[in-house]
């Protein structure tokens, strides 16, 4: 009994270590392609003109409800793909959306989302969750809306642990609601930085680049705490403040 408990200690140090690597260098990246880029995230928004702003979050919305059903549907006929092969289309897409300023990037919004979605979900795979279950698509949306598992939302209660509660279109629509806002930020980014005068298809690029790689490593961190929460039976909670510990010291 006292082998298996160490076993399992070793197991979980080293996936945190694994996980805590992930969320540290998805943080890096992105503020790399930012600067590369030549401007700061904060002041991205202000590019924007201001009737998009303001209807920035009902696009995102739209974009959710579009990509949650394009990715669900997808999955039918076309697979999971790698994560290189992932980050070199959503570069490509966003590189072509930036070529004709804002209009064309903001057709390529909801398909750019649901290229992300498909990315968060294929991670899902990966750790033994069905993005066709409707719980785990929920998740997926969930992995939107944070910078990690230390950002704590109004969805945090929408968990794999509470498989018990009946999802229901309204449910999913409070969860849109929920990711929404926080989306809407990013994209808001991305838009702006896909405006910039001559460097546009450059900017839409970069920040594909980036954003693929972040909702990556993001999904990654998210089921990988999942996983360890009902493998090892640990309080997501727990395992949270673990991860916090090996973030600082890193």
């Amino acid at each position: 009994m006292t082998d298996i408990i160490f076993t399992d200690q070793l197991n979980l140090d080293a996936e945190l270590e694994n996980l805590a690597k992930r969320y540290k260098n998805a943080g890096r990246l992105g503020i790399q392609v930012l600067n590369l880029i030549g401007t700061r995230a904060e002041g991205l928004l202000c590019r924007l003109p201001k009737p998009i702003s303001e209807q920035l979050n009902y696009v995102t919305w739209i974009a959710l409800e579009q990509a949650l059903l394009a990715a669900t549907k997808s999955r039918k006929w076309l697979p999971d793909q790698s994560d290189w092969l992932n980050t070199v289309v959503g570069t490509a897409m966003g590189a072509v959306g930036g070529v004709g300023g804002l209009p064309s990037a903001l057709a390529e919004l909801p398909v750019t989302t649901t290229l992300m979605l498909r990315i968060i979900e294929g991670v899902a795979v990966e750790y033994g969750f069905d993005p066709m279950v409707k719980s785990v698509r929920l998740e997926c949306l969930h992995v939107f809306s944070s910078a990690g598992p230390f950002e704590h939302d109004d969805g945090s209660d929408i968990t794999f642990l509470s498989t018990r509660l009946m999802f229901t279109g309204e449910v999913v629509q409070t969860v849109i609601a929920r990711v929404a806002p926080r989306l809407s930020t990013v994209m808001g980014q991305k838009l702006a930085a896909q405006t910039v005068p001559v460097l546009g298809a450059v900017a839409g690029a970069a920040t594909n680049f980036a954003y693929s790689n972040y909702y990556t490593d993001m999904a990654h961190v998210h089921f990988g705490m999942h996983r360890l929460a009902l493998k090892l039976n640990i309080p997501n909670i727990e395992l949270v403040e673990m991860l916090r510990d090996r973030v600082l010291i890193r």
